[in-house]
């Protein structure tokens, strides 16, 4: 018996860590996800491997069945969130993992780099939430935390306007299809950013959220009805601009490329994992200079 779950990967164009305050975020699934393969075996134990977009198998563990206790393990802390996790679902939905015919072993694989920043954790939750039959949302916070904008692109073949609400987010699919999507690009900063530290800083923080959240939705409203790259571009700085005084810390294009003619948006925790670029391709030779080689046109990223 063999089944196969996928779920696709993220970023966040608007409302990074106001999100988490209840903005109003536009969220684009990626192209890229993780798919789960579940299979029922012969085995006495529950078997898991994680494969790389390569093919290469990146973690492996052998678990105990039911109460999942690790027996062999290529990395002890992996193991242990993993087993987390699976115990949570349980925990959610007790018939899960609960049955001799169950599925036993499993093999993760993702389609991107495991460093970009696209959401290895967030497909991991929304597959096997669907695996458990439970709210992927409930699983998210018992696990990981976040807003779970994540879990909501992990569901969705097209742009998404996410509102966080606990365990029941309001999400809605719109049509965001910028006709300059040609002029947009991805960089990666080859800077992996922990998103609970980022979190937990900008808990930290003290400021006016209501005036925040206001200033963010007004501007990812305006962002959806955007017709030209111009206004876009307005829009874009803006929201950097409100956000690095909040976060009491400089834009990415004043640290890193501020002889940049383009616009530069952080996406997602500041400092790491992707921006989105305008400019043109011959443009791009700016970024590939200064050592930073992945770089996506914005169709071959978005679904």
């Amino acid at each position: 018996m063999t089944k196969e779950l996928y779920s696709n990967g993220k970023l966040l164009l608007t409302a990074e860590y106001a999100i988490l305050d209840g903005a109003k975020g536009l969220a684009l699934p990626t192209k890229f996800g993780q798919s789960l393969k579940l299979e029922t075996s012969n085995s006495k134990t529950f078997e898991w491997k994680s494969l790389n977009e390569n093919g290469t198998i990146w973690f492996s563990a052998q678990f105990s069945k039911i109460e999942l206790k690790t027996i062999h393990t290529s990395d002890t802390d992996i193991s242990k969130r993993l087993a987390q996790i699976l115990l949570e679902a349980k925990h959610l939905n007790p018939s899960f993992l609960s049955s001799k015919t169950e599925y036993n072993s499993v093999e993760a694989k993702l389609t991107f780099p495991r460093d970009w920043g696209l959401g290895s954790s967030s497909t991991l939750i929304a597959n096997i939430a669907k695996w458990a039959n439970v709210n992927p949302y409930r699983l998210l916070a018992a696990t990981f935390g976040g807003s779970g904008y994540d879990i909501a692109c992990a569901q969705h073949n097209t742009p998404i306007l996410y509102r966080s609400n606990e365990y029941n987010p309001s999400v809605s699919e719109v049509n965001f299809q910028p006709k300059f999507s040609d002029q947009l690009y991805f960089v990666y900063l080859n800077k992996k950013k922990n998103s609970r530290d980022a979190i937990n800083s900008y808990r930290n923080l003290d400021f006016d959220k209501t005036a925040l959240v206001s200033k963010i939705d007004a501007i990812t409203n305006k962002i959806l009805q955007c017709k030209e790259l111009k206004e876009f571009v307005t829009l874009l700085n803006t929201h950097e601009k409100i956000l690095s005084e909040t976060l009491k810390i400089p834009t990415v294009k004043e640290t890193l490329f501020s002889d940049y003619s383009g616009t530069i948006k952080s996406l997602g925790a500041w400092g790491g994992d992707f921006v989105l670029v305008t400019g043109t391709a011959s443009e791009m030779t700016y970024f590939r200079n200064k050592g930073y080689s992945t770089i996506l046109p914005y169709k071959e990223m978005i679904l």
